[in-house]
C-alpha cells in the first residue's frame, strides 16, 4: 500500500514539528496569500484557498492569522511567491518531489540542492522522478474519522479511485476534476477533512531500511525546515521496525 508508513513517519517527527508551529504557521500563511491572490478570496468560491484554509485549521491556526493572510492577498500586500518543483533521489534510490513557494528561486534551489547533497542524494531534472508518480487529489482524515471499511464505504460512495488506511488516519484519492466534488460528499458522511488537497501518489514504492532509512529521515526533515518549502512527497516505506529504531 502506498505510503502506509507516512502517517507514522508524521508521528515520528512530531515532537520536533510541535517546536517549529511557528514555523508551520508561517507557510500556511503563505499558501493562504498566494492561493487568495490566484482567485477569489472567497474560500467557498476558490477552492485552492478553501483546501489552504482547512489545511491551518487542522493545525489549529488562529481564525484571525487566517483572516489577516486573506486580507494581505485583497489589499495587494506581502511578497510574490513564485511556485517552483524540484525533483530528486534520496537515498535508497528514493524518488522525491519537492514543492516551494519562492520570493528567491537562486536561494531556494541553492538550498535544495544543498539539503539533498549533505544527506545521501541528489537533485534532478525536472520530470526525472514525477514520471512516477500520479498527480491526483488527496482527502485527508484522521483516524477519529472511522475505520477503514466506514471511510472506504463513504469514499466509495463518494466517487474516490482509492483509499488507504492505517491506524493513524486515512488517505483518499480521487482525479483532479472530482477532488472538491468527493470532499464536498465525504464532509456529509464523515464530517471535514483535516486536509483537501492536490498530491502526488507513488506508482511504486521502494522499501528503505537500514543507514538509508535513517539518512531518508533527516533528508525528508532538512526539506521541511526550510522556509520555502511547502510540501515534499516520496515514494517510500519504511518499515514500522525501522521508525522505531529511529523514535
Amino acid at each position: 500500500m502506498a505510503g502506509h508508513s507516512k502517517f507514522k513517519n508524521i508521528m515520528h517527527r512530531k515532537g520536533a514539528q510541535d517546536k517549529k508551529r511557528s514555523a508551520m504557521f508561517s507557510k500556511l500563511s503563505r499558501e493562504i496569500t498566494v492561493a487568495a491572490k490566484m482567485g477569489l478570496p472567497d474560500p467557498d468560491m476558490n477552492p485552492r484557498l478553501r483546501a489552504a484554509v482547512l489545511a491551518a485549521k487542522a493545525q489549529s491556526m488562529p481564525k484571525d492569522n487566517i483572516q489577516r493572510s486573506i486580507d494581505k492577498a485583497v489589499k495587494g500586500e506581502g511578497d510574490n511567491y513564485e511556485e517552483i518543483r524540484y525533483e530528486g533521489f534520496g537515498p535508497g534510490g528514493v524518488s522525491i518531489i519537492v514543492e516551494a513557494l519562492s520570493d528567491n528561486r537562486n536561494r531556494t534551489a541553492t538550498n535544495v540542492r544543498t539539503i539533498f547533497s549533505k544527506n545521501g542524494g541528489n537533485l534532478g531534472a525536472s520530470g526525472s522522478v514525477s514520471h512516477g508518480f500520479d498527480r491526483m487529489g488527496l482527502i485527508e482524515y484522521g483516524a477519529a474519522a472511522g475505520d477503514g471499511d466506514k471511510v472506504l464505504e463513504a469514499a466509495i460512495d463518494a466517487g474516490a479511485d482509492d483509499v488507504q488506511s492505517d491506524e493513524e488516519g486515512h488517505e483518499i484519492w480521487t482525479s483532479i476534476d472530482a477532488l472538491h466534488e468527493v470532499a464536498k460528499a465525504l464532509e456529509g458522511s464523515l464530517g471535514e477533512a483535516e486536509a483537501v488537497k492536490l498530491g502526488w501518489k507513488p506508482q511504486n514504492e521502494t522499501t528503505v531500511t537500514g543507514g538509508d532509512a535513517e539518512k531518508l529521515m533527516k533528508l525528508i526533515d532538512q526539506l521541511e525546515d526550510d522556509d520555502d518549502v511547502q510540501t515534499v512527497w516520496g515514494n517510500y516505506d519504511v518499515p514500522d521496525e525501522e521508525l522505531e529504531k529511529l523514535a
